[in-house]
């Protein structure tokens, strides 16, 4: 398994310039108001679900911005839901109460490429003229030559003959953390390689603040703990206090005033 594993890397990097149009994409859409929805079913709709859950916390976005849907719905989640996947009418069905409009992306996940329900959800996507992007293992099947985008990583068979929750499900996983971590990098939601819109909701979260204001700004212990305190918990407030040297209500007006671009307000 582990050697096998080892082409996962290279199938996902065969495919960068693909990844790279997928991420344009979606930053575009996104700065247009647009939002980014996976669509998936099984073990691909699970993958969806975990990389929308943990973006809002980790980069401080609306959940309305970033969503999943999966066959089944939540209880597919953690179990099973027989036939799901096998209804061409419930991935459209979705979109729609979603109301689907032509400033989304919709990424639509499945490992076979001929998944009805993500083909239809993908279809609809494209009649209601919304970006589509497929993520998929077989780039001649359906669900390739339906998106405007096709992403398909040739892992090759899986050990355990058609369990593609193996190598296909890594090869999505690590395509997700790209698309996902890539767009809220170019969106302003990351400065350098540090979270500094992480939603601080827990003790550990608030510790791990104070470290990345003295990581970006080079400031002590104690003056990023007073600046994270005086900007109500706000990485990107506290962090132009310490880099301008401003109190936290100047801070927020050259804030507004970048749009809340964070490296504009900062002049770098």
């Amino acid at each position: 398994m582990n050697r096998e594993d080892r082409k996962v890397a290279a199938a996902v990097g065969r495919k960068l310039p693909a990844i790279a149009r997928a991420v344009d994409a979606i930053v575009a859409a996104m700065r247009a108001g647009g939002r980014l929805i996976y669509v998936g079913a099984g073990s691909s709709g699970r993958m969806a679900v975990l990389d929308a859950a943990e973006c809002p916390p980790t980069f401080g976005i609306s959940r309305k911005r970033m969503t999943a849907l999966i066959a089944g719905g939540r209880s597919a989640v953690t179990g099973a839901v027989e036939g799901a996947e096998d209804s061409a009418a419930n991935g459209a069905r979705d979109l729609r109460r979603l109301k689907l409009g032509r400033k989304d992306v919709v990424v639509g996940i499945a490992a076979s490429g001929t998944t009805p329900y993500v083909l239809s959800a993908i279809e609809y996507a494209r009649a209601r003229g919304a970006m589509t992007v497929a993520v998929t293992s077989n780039g001649h099947m359906p669900l390739a030559r339906l998106a405007k985008i096709a992403i398909a990583l040739e892992v090759g068979p899986e050990v355990l003959t058609g369990s593609t929750r193996l190598k296909a499900g890594t090869s999505q996983k690590m395509v997700l953390n790209m698309l996902s971590t890539a767009a809220m990098a170019r969106l302003g939601h990351v400065y350098e390689n540090l979270m500094i819109d992480a939603l601080l909701t827990n003790e550990k979260l608030q510790e791990r603040a104070v470290r990345i204001l003295m990581e970006a700004s080079g400031a002590s212990v104690s003056a990023a703990e007073d600046a994270l305190r005086a900007a109500g918990h706000s990485m990107r407030v506290g962090l132009v206090m310490l880099k301008l040297g401003v109190d936290a209500e100047e801070a927020r007006k050259r804030l507004k005033a970048a749009r809340d671009d964070l490296r504009r307000a900062l002049g770098e």
